[in-house]
Parts: structure tokens; C-alpha cells; sequence
């Protein structure tokens, strides 16, 4: 959430002010049709303002869970981190976290993504088979952790 809100509050308070400064000067400049600055700059106030009104409609929707103070902690639920392996014994770990938060690459995955979904309110020593782009795969969970 603090995230979201200090790139609201950029693109907010400073970077869309240059952006109308910009466009303002270009437009006194006369012939708008040819002028690249007031072009770019209103193609780019359109940006800021549509990733604006996102970041807006986001932070309204949005609610603040802390992992830490999830009550069953036997259970898989939203910020935990799990240890699996699949049928192979390939071990994996995975933290759930907010679909904004998501990175693959470090083993965070969107609550709402298929592997996330499958494991919500799984326990130690259960099996779980999820239908990913590559097909079926059938995983067990070895460990759920909260922090703190």
C-alpha cells in the first residue's frame, strides 16, 4: 500500500505539474497541429491521469492484512510462505502476497494465481493438484511459516 501511495503522490505532485508546465509553454508557442511538445505532453497527461485514476480506484479497494497476525497458522492463507514438492520431490518455496506485489522470479505469487488458489486452507502434509500452462502437477506441502 505504501507503494501505490507514494507513486500516486509523484506522478500527483510532481510529475504531472512539469507535464502542464510543458504542455502550457508549447500551446503559447501557436501552431499546436505540428508542435511535438504539446503533443507528447498531452499524450503523456493522459497516461498520468489514467494510471492516476488506477492507482486511485486501487488504494480504495484495497485492504491492509498483516501476515503476522493471521490466527490459524496451520493453514495456508494470504502471507504465508510454503515449502512444496512435487511428485519429482523438486522443492519450492512460495510466499502469497497481493496480486500488485507478485514476482515469480523471487518466489512471490498473486493470491488469485492458480498455485496460490489451490493451497488456500491447506495444511501440512496435504496434496494438491494444480492444472498449470504445462498441465496438471501434484504437489505436497512440507511447511507453512507466517512472518513474525
Amino acid at each position: 500500500m505504501a507503494r501505490i501511495r507514494a507513486e500516486y503522490q509523484d506522478l500527483f505532485s510532481t510529475e504531472r505539474p512539469k507535464i502542464v508546465e510543458v504542455v502550457s509553454w508549447a500551446a503559447s508557442l501557436g501552431d499546436r497541429s505540428e508542435n511535438a511538445d504539446y503533443l507528447y505532453g498531452k499524450k503523456r497527461l493522459r497516461e498520468i491521469d489514467r494510471r492516476l485514476g488506477y492507482l486511485s480506484k486501487v488504494m480504495k479497494a484495497a485492504k491492509v492484512v498483516d501476515p503476522a497476525r493471521q490466527p490459524s497458522r496451520d493453514q495456508i492463507r494470504f502471507g504465508a510462505t510454503i515449502d512444496l514438492a512435487d511428485e519429482d520431490d523438486n522443492r519450492r518455496t512460495l510466499t502469497i502476497v497481493g496480486d500488485d506485489e507478485s514476482d515469480a522470479s523471487a518466489g512471490r505469487i498473486g493470491w488469485s494465481a492458480p498455485l496460490a488458489r489451490a493451497f488456500v486452507g491447506a495444511r501440512v502434509g496435504d496434496e494438491r493438484t494444480v492444472r498449470l500452462p504445462g498441465g496438471e502437477k501434484s504437489y505436497e506441502v512440507l511447511e507453512i511459516r507466517y512472518p513474525g
